[in-house]
């Protein structure tokens, strides 16, 4: 009987694999397209987000206010090691939210955002790197590089943002937006899965282990995942600044002065804050996402260092800080689709509930166990309120003025982490209890909650639909 491969002839059969091939890369650029990253500089505009979360996981919210409490201020009180770090968690926050908007100003106006980016983030790479010679009562050290890294990695937030309208079409802000934030969940959650697996078994990665080991070398498994951030970091930063190109300098009210770039930098701020108030469903926005996402990121900040003061094992927390780096991974989309359903507002609204729930139950936590639940809770509600805030506002501003608007949602993202740890460290201050500390964070959720019902969404993207109309630009869906 004649082979049936011998009867059908060649060329067919390449056609069919070419066929195959074609397919199986359509289906791949199809996925890349609901990703929003169907294009090299979306890759790497969305790979920042990957490097810089890796300072949000393991400095910011696990590893690093775990050593400071127990090593770099283990010669303090308990109360006194969580006053300080949310004093200088607030320090550096302030710092760059009263320099943000003069020199998003001038990035603009200069054509620097880059440059800016690259200087914001050597200085939080080379802090992070420092953050290795700490060791036990270094508590001015480890206060000053800590200050440093929330400087260089909250300044350098503010150019990434203001990068996003030049790279992505209208039509793609929401998606690109939200992919960076699932990379962001997904590398952070990576680095810390490596930072957790040597400091819990460091015999196993050829470190120093066991009970006879110097003080020096119990702390070297966190310190050297200190310097495993401050590399990855810089490493995936690398294709942003290949691949992105530098938006062009911004005409404005500042043309003039193009000599004095400052001056022109707080003539074009006066510019936009006057036209955002014409915008007032967007700005009332604006306020509420400023009062209610201060709460989301001081749960951030300080929740290790409240477990470390309650009695919660170091392990445990760095575990909890990863569940909710990988349960935001698919939470951040869902909660797109949710939105899709409901609308973005409602879905926000739902999410701060459920933050309303997680102080309270912070407030009566007192197991390992209470912690890994918060974790899951937190991990469901926090990527998706975010990203939908951010998409929220991008419906109400015309298009034709998006760059310059979400500008300006970058400065109200960064003041917006300056109230919580206030208001944590002056209620521990007034009660002397951080239990009492965390229950104040329901305030922030219920007045930002509040102001966010208030907003008429289809009026805001009604205005900025006229407004895209008058200059001949296509209006918002």
């Amino acid at each position: 009987m004649d082979d049936p491969q011998l009867l059908t002839p060649q060329p067919a059969i390449n056609d069919r694999h070419l066929m195959n091939r074609t397919s199986r890369g359509s289906r791949s650029v199809s996925i890349l397209e609901r990703l929003g990253l169907n294009r090299p500089e979306l890759r790497a505009w969305a790979m920042y987000d990957w490097a810089n979360s890796a300072v949000i996981t393991t400095i910011v919210a696990a590893v690093f206010p775990i050593y400071f409490a127990s090593v770099a201020a283990a010669d303090l009180a308990e109360r006194d090691a969580t006053f300080l770090f949310s004093i200088i968690t607030t320090i550096g926050l302030l710092i760059v939210a009263v320099a943000a908007p003069v020199l998003g100003a001038v990035a603009d106006f200069t054509a620097g955002r880059k440059r800016l980016l690259g200087w914001f983030m050597a200085l939080g790479v080379a802090s992070v790197a420092g953050m290795t010679l700490i060791q036990r009562g270094d508590v001015a050290l480890a206060s000053v590089l800590f200050i440093l890294a929330n400087v260089g990695v909250t300044g350098s937030f503010v150019f990434y943002d203001s990068l996003l309208p030049h790279v992505a079409r209208p039509d793609e802000v929401d998606r690109v937006s939200t992919s960076g934030y699932a990379l962001g969940y997904l590398g952070g959650g990576i680095l810390l899965a490596l930072n957790l697996a040597w400091i819990t078994v460091p015999g196993a990665f050829g470190l120093p282990s066991g009970p006879d080991i110097t003080p020096e070398q119990a702390t070297l498994p966190a310190r050297l995942a200190f310097l495993s951030v401050a590399v990855w970091w810089l490493v995936f930063s690398i294709p942003l600044f290949r691949r992105v190109p530098e938006p062009p300098r911004t005409i404005g009210a500042g043309e003039r002065d193009r000599k004095r770039p400052v001056r022109a930098a707080f003539q074009q701020l006066r510019e936009t804050f006057r036209e955002l108030k014409e915008y007032r469903q967007a700005l009332v926005m604006l306020v509420a996402f400023l009062i209610y996402n201060d709460g989301i990121g001081t749960i951030i900040r300080i929740a290790t260092v409240y477990g470390t003061e309650i009695g919660i094992d170091q392990n445990t927390m760095i575990l909890a800080i990863l569940i909710v780096q990988f349960v935001g991974i698919p939470f951040s989309f869902l909660f797109g689709s949710v939105a899709g359903w409901i609308g973005p507002k409602p879905a926000i609204l739902a999410g701060l509930i459920v933050y309303g729930g997680i102080t309270i139950l912070g407030y009566y936590m007192t197991t390992g166990t209470h912690f890994l639940i918060l974790a899951g809770l937190v991990g469901i509600v926090q990527g998706g309120t975010q990203a939908l805030s951010r998409s929220l506002f991008a419906s109400m501003i015309p298009l034709h003025k998006s760059g310059e608007f979400f500008g300006f949602f970058a400065v109200f993202e960064k003041f917006a982490g300056i109230l919580g740890p206030l208001t944590f460290s002056v209620a521990i201050a007034l009660t002397g209890s951080s239990r009492l500390s965390i229950l104040s964070l329901i305030l922030f959720f219920i007045a930002g909650a509040m102001i966010l019902w208030t907003v008429d969404v289809e009026e805001g993207r009604r205005v900025a639909r006229l407004a895209d109309s008058a200059h001949g630009v296509a209006g918002q869906a």
